[in-house]
């Protein structure tokens, strides 16, 4: 394995992410850049995608490497019964960093542990999302200044969410509260609240999004209930529209309260949230380039600063 693959936040130490924080700054002030010339970059996604794809790939073009990949793993020796192993093996003779999202949750460590390209996980299953921690503590960051004591409420599929479950975990160093909001069938998972009591992280859990919680938030993490996870269609059906975002219900939340949302959205945030300057999320996503142009370089051990 090499260790500079970027499989969970946990990789990564408070130092580094601060770290990585400011070189996101950096490539936000300066986005274009030729460190990468001569490297190769490959994006398997054995999942869809079009946010974390697209900016991973601009990232590369705009630090001036080459990508190589796929977006449908049904186009792919995959469909032919190739081996997760063998195709992570075969393209390791090629490029220099692999980027890759899979459907099963530990694929992207199983990944890492069989070559020495480094690998960056861009999602496997309901597990973990480091890259989309990176840009939501960036995105936290900017909009706050500060990552210290903050409370924020995620809302939604917090069982199937990986990217609040990465979340949660990286903000173990800056004394959050969380606020839990979801029905008794998505909620947060007990190993990740053992892992708040275990490191003294404040949390409640509610099933009531309420004006009380809504008010009381700096940042509000909402998230799609997702099809993709659910094994029984008559159980997605009874949850997905349980929570849903309008507008007047902003109306007596803090004016440093931040929408945050992983994108894409279903109809948990109303088109109604939009124009309201606590909206977030389109610039939340904008913030994804320069985070992983970060990410990108500490996976190929370039300094940049």
């Amino acid at each position: 394995m090499n260790s500079n693959s970027l499989v969970s936040i946990s990789d990564v130490n408070k130092e580094e992410i601060l770290r990585l924080l400011e070189q996101a700054r950096y490539f936000e002030e300066n986005p274009n850049h030729k460190i990468l010339d001569g490297k190769v970059v490959a994006t398997l996604f054995f999942e869809p995608s079009t946010r974390t794809r697209l900016s991973f790939e601009t990232a590369v073009n705009r630090l001036g490497g080459r990508v190589i990949g796929f977006s449908d793993a049904s186009t792919t020796s995959s469909s032919k019964g190739e081996t997760l192993k063998d195709t992570i093996k075969m393209v390791s003779n090629y490029v220099d960093l692999i980027i890759m999202r899979h459907y099963l949750e530990g694929a992207a460590r199983y990944a890492s542990e069989v070559t020495d390209t480094p690998v960056i996980n861009a999602g496997d299953g309901a597990n973990q999302h480091p890259t989309q921690t990176m840009l939501d503590l960036y995105s936290i960051y900017k909009t706050q200044g500060t990552l210290e004591n903050l409370t924020i409420t995620m809302v939604g599929d917090l069982k199937y969410g990986r990217t609040v479950h990465s979340l949660l975990m990286a903000m173990r160093y800056f004394n959050p509260t969380f606020r839990f909001v979801a029905c008794k069938e998505l909620q947060m998972p007990a190993e990740y609240k053992d892992f708040c009591d275990k490191n003294g992280i404040a949390y409640s859990e509610h099933t009531d999004f309420s004006a009380d919680v809504i008010n009381s938030s700096d940042i509000i993490y909402m998230t799609r209930v997702q099809r993709e996870r659910f094994t029984d269609i008559m159980e997605y059906e009874k949850v997905k529209d349980l929570y849903t975002l309008h507008n007047a219900m902003l109306d007596g939340s803090r004016d440093n309260l931040r929408i945050l949302h992983p994108l894409p959205r279903v109809n948990e945030i109303d088109y109604d949230v939009d124009d309201n300057p606590k909206a977030y999320y389109f610039q939340q996503a904008q913030n994804g380039l320069y985070a992983r142009q970060a990410i990108i370089c500490k996976a190929l051990g370039i300094d940049i600063k």
